[in-house]
């Protein structure tokens, strides 16, 4: 991790529709930092991801996103994409009819390509052994594999990971915890959405939470742990 300023918004305020979703958040993140976006149900966490992936919901309505010197605000989802920024939704869009493989390769049509299929199930063993399965046929922590190994297909700097921990089994948990510290140490910016707080504050440099569509804390994941007043307050744990 380095002390450069790698991503920043701007004074962001979001809508779905009528609904004021994303209310003045501004952020930075420093260049190999993973952040963990944390509040309750509904505080607009996944908003503020999708709003920075450039997705048609929810629309911006104010503000500037800055990732490495381009003006993502400027952009559309696929030009976003072009530049490195991945989103991993919670649904995982894993894409019926194709096997784990096709999943893979399909990822890989466009330029820039990242990982090469060999370190992916280098990485990703239980994808290796599954490589012919059906993708939607999987278990869901095999289908989060595949999601984030498929991120990885292309060439990302900026990877946006939406509840990877949801319904999964304590011990898949800590498989993809595992896969997490992996990329980490390969120094990729990363957004981390996460109900599981304990464990994603453990995955993280810092933390931010968001109530009600705004910034309420913004500081180390360590601060996050060792508040019990604000743990108790905004995350309920």
């Amino acid at each position: 991790m380095t002390d450069k300023v790698f991503f920043s918004a701007r004074d962001l305020h979001a809508y779905y529709g009528e609904s004021y979703i994303v209310q003045g958040v501004s952020f930075d993140i420093n260049e190999g930092e993973i952040l963990a976006l944390l509040g309750r149900n509904g505080a607009g966490k996944t908003s503020t991801l999708r709003t920075i992936a450039r997705t048609n919901d929810p629309q911006l309505q104010q503000g500037e996103i800055w990732m490495d010197g381009h003006p993502l605000h400027e952009m559309k989802a696929y030009e976003a994409a072009r530049l490195g920024v991945s989103l991993v939704q919670e649904d995982r869009c894993i894409i019926a009819g194709l096997t784990v493989e096709e999943n893979l390769k399909l990822a890989q049509i466009a330029e820039p390509i990242g990982w090469s299929l060999d370190k992916i199930y280098e990485h990703f063993p239980r994808l290796a052994e599954r490589r012919k399965q059906d993708g939607t046929t999987l278990s869901g922590g095999e289908q989060q594999m595949l999601a984030v190994a498929r991120a990885l297909a292309r060439d990302i700097k900026f990877l946006l990971l939406d509840e990877p921990f949801e319904g999964l089994a304590p011990v898949i948990v800590q498989e993809i915890e595992r896969i997490l510290q992996g990329i980490k140490a390969l120094g990729i910016t990363t957004i981390l959405v996460e109900q599981n707080a304990v464990a994603a504050l453990k995955l993280a440099d810092r933390a931010m939470i968001l109530d009600t569509g705004k910034i309420v804390f913004d500081g180390t994941a360590q601060e996050v742990l060792d508040n019990t007043e604000l743990r108790h307050q905004y995350l309920a744990i």
